[in-house]
């Protein structure tokens, strides 16, 4: 007897696929779907398996020669012969019955058998991984990323890194070190603000509303003038928001600078005149929503007036506490205005670091300063890619 397994993407495509190369006269012993294997078993279509029988040399039906005319003594009548031919037939039939019961029988046999081996298969695996320090790294390693909100995505590379340059018996400690590494160059190193090679250098501070951009600039201007002794004019542009025009103004006056309100292009090129002979023009932009189309027009239209005037920089201010989703939103709405350099606040209201990374990775822009308190010009500091990547591998903030 010949017993043999078709697939097919539907049961009648499977049996039309055994019918053949077999013929019509096979026999349907057992149907079920079967499960792809591998990574992408997801994306892809199940089958149906079919598993059918056919007799070898199947008996064939003795006929009686027939001879016209003549019934020889002793024939056997029609009704007789079809009597045996049933016989025959029922008799193949049990025979049929009782292979597909032995068969069925062997299937679920050999199906557990094989749970049997993948149970005892993970066991082990799991068993080997418990003693093996670089997977118990691997896996905490993972975990701390997680916990800190680091994108799934740049943990799957990160690790991907790693298990690249992993060999056998390479100790705990050699592979943290280099992990540590990959991922201070992922950070890159910090951009400050610097002078232009002549003329002042204009800085343009832009974001979301209530990110800090204000105060931001108030410490980055202190450090300017008291630290460094630098000649420094505060501007802003955002005359949507008095309270904000008036906390600007009061900085300014502590710190014994010149401010001015700007409502237009030309006062902007006004302003360049006027201060000529200073370091630094800062100026401060309209913290509006980064949806609002005609604001960002507006805002496009004073950051690029300065163009072949003077030397200008780009920062964007965003909250470390700012949903990550939010953040690609404002990331890709500003890179309109042009390449920025990145400016992370409020890094003492979060517990959670992974943004950094993640914005960093996904805008390719270098990371600038950090700032973690209101207090003017303490709390503001370059962002430090050893301290961060400490603290996102599961160091103290």
């Amino acid at each position: 007897m010949i017993i043999k397994k078709f697939l097919g993407k539907t049961e009648e495509e499977a049996v039309a696929n055994a019918k053949k190369e077999l013929g019509n006269g096979i026999v349907i012993m057992n149907v079920k779907e079967t499960k792809k294997k591998g990574l992408l078993a997801f994306f892809k279509p199940r089958m149906v398996e079919v598993t059918v029988a056919l007799e070898d040399e199947p008996e064939r039906m003795v006929k009686q020669p027939k001879r016209e005319g003549i019934i020889a003594p002793g024939a056997v009548s029609a009704e007789k012969a079809n009597e045996a031919e049933n016989s025959k037939v029922e008799a193949l039939e049990e025979k049929i019955d009782s292979l597909q019961s032995m068969l069925e029988q062997q299937l679920q046999k050999q199906e557990e058998q094989t749970e049997e081996k993948a149970v005892e298969e993970k066991k082990a695996e799991e068993e080997s991984e418990k003693d093996d320090p670089m997977v118990k790294f691997m896996k905490l390693l993972y975990q701390t990323m997680l916990d800190n909100e680091v994108d799934e995505k740049y943990i799957n590379q990160i690790m991907a890194e790693i298990e690249k340059m992993h060999k056998p018996g390479m100790p705990f400690d050699y592979a943290l070190a280099n992990t540590y590494q990959k991922m201070i160059l992922k950070f890159g190193m910090p951009e400050e603000i610097t002078p232009a090679e002549k003329g002042p250098k204009v800085v343009f501070f832009i974001g979301p509303t209530g990110v800090g951009k204000t105060t931001t600039i108030a410490k980055v201007a202190s450090k300017f003038c008291v630290e460094e002794k630098k000649k420094v004019a505060l501007l802003t542009a955002d005359t949507y928001r008095i309270a904000a025009v008036d906390q600007l103004r009061v900085y300014a006056n502590i710190l014994d600078v010149p401010f001015k309100v700007i409502y237009t292009v030309e006062e902007v090129e006004e302003s360049l005149k006027q201060f000529a002979d200073y370091d630094y023009i800062i100026v401060d932009t309209a913290g509006h929503s980064h949806q609002n189309q005609e604001q960002k027009s507006n805002m496009c239209s004073f950051v690029h007036c300065v163009d072949g005037l003077a030397e200008k920089e780009l920062y964007l201010v965003v909250s470390a506490t700012t949903k990550y989703r939010d953040l690609l939103s404002i990331a890709d709405a500003y890179k309109e205005m042009g390449d920025y350099k990145l400016v992370f606040t409020k890094l003492d209201e979060t517990t959670a670091l992974g943004n950094l990374l993640n914005l960093k990775l996904y805008t390719g822009a270098s990371l600038s300063y950090v700032t973690c308190g209101q207090n003017v010009p303490n709390d503001i500091e370059v962002f430090n890619p050893q301290k961060t990547v400490k603290t996102l591998l599961g160091g103290k903030k």
